[in-house]
């Protein structure tokens, strides 16, 4: 059963009508991770900060639902929308070092959510976010608690944020390309930290993400987006075997083979945009008639 369920979800921006997300469908089933892909300016964190509820000021949903759990967050009051998010869902987002206030120490920022959102005194989530930091294997957490985030290293901050994220044992985490500031050899620890840490809890997860690579290492299922619609939607094993859409095949071509370094990179031929972009012209023409 999905626990996150987008339907037809368009948003735009405001004042100018351009469409940011056209009639976007997907679903997350519990304990499941969907991946989300596409080239910059798809729609990819979009689709996340829809979700979440922390669209930029600009844009606006024009139509869809997005369900959580089976409730239309759409359809409830502001108020009780924020509620039911803070209590089930959380983001990992792209850059530690700004996602973390600077001014202030690590301990605050891991159990705020639970003492502000939550309820929690403030013991019980202090007592949690060390237990967190054991988890996501920090040493001596006790002193990173107490630091501020300059004094952290990047692949450590981002720990802290994956910590914080899963501190409320949240139903659904939305995961906003959450390796992009790292270097390889920490990517790689982050993204075999965020499959364990998910398995382990049972959480839905959307991950958002450039590179097909980590999609066919921790996700099930996936969208690829171009310009804000979605494409294709298929299990993973279904995409690398035979993806569907054309869009979906250059894709898979233009990702470099580590097996031959030396290979020439593949653009994604003009064909396949001119394509797409048909499509999309198509769909916003059906859209105005609509």
């Amino acid at each position: 059963m999905s626990f996150l369920t987008v339907t037809n979800l368009s948003a735009r921006l405001k004042g100018t009508g351009f469409p940011i997300l056209r009639r976007v469908s997907l679903s997350v089933a519990a304990g499941q991770v969907h991946g989300l892909v596409g080239e910059s300016g798809a729609g990819k964190s979009m689709i996340g900060k829809a979700v979440l509820g922390i669209l930029p000021s600009s844009v606006e949903i024009t139509e869809g639902r997005i369900e959580l759990d089976g409730v239309d967050l759409l359809s409830l009051p502001l108020k009780e929308r924020r509620r039911r998010i803070g209590a089930t869902a959380a983001l990992i987002p792209q850059d530690p070092l700004t996602a973390l206030n600077p001014s202030r120490r690590i301990a605050p920022q891991v159990t705020d959510r639970l003492v502000d959102i939550l309820g929690w005194a403030r013991a019980r989530a202090n007592a949690r976010a060390l237990e967190l930091l054991h988890e996501v294997q920090i040493p001596d957490p006790e002193r990173v608690l107490r630091s501020y985030p300059h004094e952290l290293s990047g692949g450590m901050r981002q720990r802290i944020l994956i910590a914080s994220a899963f501190a409320a044992e949240p139903k659904l985490i939305v995961a906003d390309e959450p390796t992009t500031a790292l270097d390889v050899t920490v990517q790689k620890q982050i993204l075999k930290l965020i499959a364990e840490m998910q398995a382990r809890h049972g959480t839905a997860l959307l991950f958002v993400t450039h590179d097909l690579g980590v999609v066919s290492k921790v996700c099930q299922s996936l969208s690829v987006l171009y310009g804000g619609m979605v494409v294709e939607d298929t299990p993973v094993r279904d995409f690398f075997r035979a993806p569907a859409h054309a869009y979906s095949r250059a894709l898979l071509a233009a990702t470099p083979k580590y097996t031959d370094p030396m290979a020439s990179l593949v653009p994604v031929p003009e064909a396949v945009i001119a394509g797409v972009q048909a499509e999309l012209a198509a769909f916003d023409r059906g859209a105005r008639h609509g």
